[in-house]
């Protein structure tokens, strides 16, 4: 089994800032990929921003230029920093990573999510 943690949600101002982060535990071979997702009530869950093992990254765009995702590969931990938060960002974040339990087999996993509240 493969757990994925989630911290550093909160509530922030707008204009404010953000670090999540996720770490990975469990017996596997490797991570793939890694990524972000928000779900707001009533809306579906979205894309932020992923990760490849290859440095690739990939953003939505409504949070290019203002979010980074980045790996700490010795630690099996994403980072996600938000910058210049909006109302909009508020949501419940999930980390998700795409791991290989071993060489040939890659399966889903996500975390329990952190909340991002953006408000005055």
């Amino acid at each position: 089994q493969v757990q994925l943690v989630e911290s550093g949600g909160g509530l922030v101002r707008p204009g404010g800032s953000l670090r999540l982060s996720c770490a990975a535990s469990g017996t596997f071979f490797s991570i793939s990929r890694m990524g972000w997702y928000r779900q707001a009530p009533g809306k579906q869950r979205e894309l932020v921003a992923a990760i490849t093992n290859d440095g690739s990254t990939n953003y939505a765009d409504s949070v290019k230029g203002r979010f980074t995702i980045s790996t700490e590969d010795a630690k099996n931990t994403v980072y996600l920093q938000m910058n210049s938060l909006k109302p909009e960002d508020t949501a419940l974040y999930y980390c998700n990573a795409n791991v290989h339990t071993i060489v040939l087999v890659s399966r889903n996993y996500w975390g329990q999510g952190t909340p991002v509240t953006v408000s005055s």
